[in-house]
């Protein structure tokens, strides 16, 4: 005899992705050689135009603690300001096969600090009125204890002038929540620099987006 269905189905339990997440997804970092190609947290090549940078910072737990176990994914547009991808239909700008656009990192072990080599992004166009959005950077974190990746974005402290006028940063009120997406630049050794922490709770809680 075939059982009638609940009149309500429960919901299924959420898991976090972990522990396993470096032997899954970035298994070099975890001392395995187990996929033809990794990807990596360098998305340039030789001839990728633009200007080169690196891209760096921790991502804090509620406590200010360093999460050393966490993975961290970017995606971008090149330096002309246009993603690597056929849905990015912007007209005038050239799309630089020799750059990836997309990169995948995880935190180090011991200081929990990640980071990407990659290009200074341009502006592009925003889905409504055509808007140009800021230079910025696309993050996707997930690590022990989050249940759903949390999505947020790297601008540069130093296009002021553009970030004032992106319709993304405008919906954020201004003061301590925009300044957690402002990445600040520091020069070593003739590469630029841009650090930005990402607080995951407490008082400096960094602004994620429901995408």
């Amino acid at each position: 005899m075939v059982q009638p269905l609940p009149a309500r189905l429960h919901e299924t339990p959420s898991q976090t992705a972990g522990p396993y997440v470096h032997i899954g997804l970035i298994p070099h970092q975890a001392g395995f050689d187990i996929f033809e190609t990794n990807f990596s947290n360098v998305l340039v090549g030789p001839g990728t135009q633009g200007e080169r940078i690196r891209v760096e910072g921790r991502v804090l737990d509620g406590a200010g603690a360093p999460v050393r176990d966490v993975l961290v994914e970017i995606w971008q547009a090149n330096a002309a300001g246009r993603y690597n991808h056929p849905a990015d239909r912007q007209e005038g700008k050239p799309v630089d096969e020799t750059f990836r656009g997309w990169g995948r990192a995880g935190s180090d072990f011991e200081t929990g600090l990640w980071f990407f080599e990659t290009v200074k992004p341009g502006p592009v166009e925003g889905r409504k009125g055509h808007r140009p959005m800021a230079p910025h950077i696309n993050f996707w974190i997930a690590a022990r204890g989050i249940n759903i990746g949390l999505q947020t974005r790297l601008y540069f402290a130093d296009e002021a002038e553009a970030n004032a006028n992106d319709p993304v940063l405008n919906l954020v009120e201004r003061g301590q929540q925009r300044d957690s997406l402002i990445a600040a630049r520091e020069d070593r050794g003739g590469t630029p620099t841009y650090v930005l922490d990402i607080h995951l709770q407490g008082p400096r809680e960094t602004v994620f987006f429901d995408v």
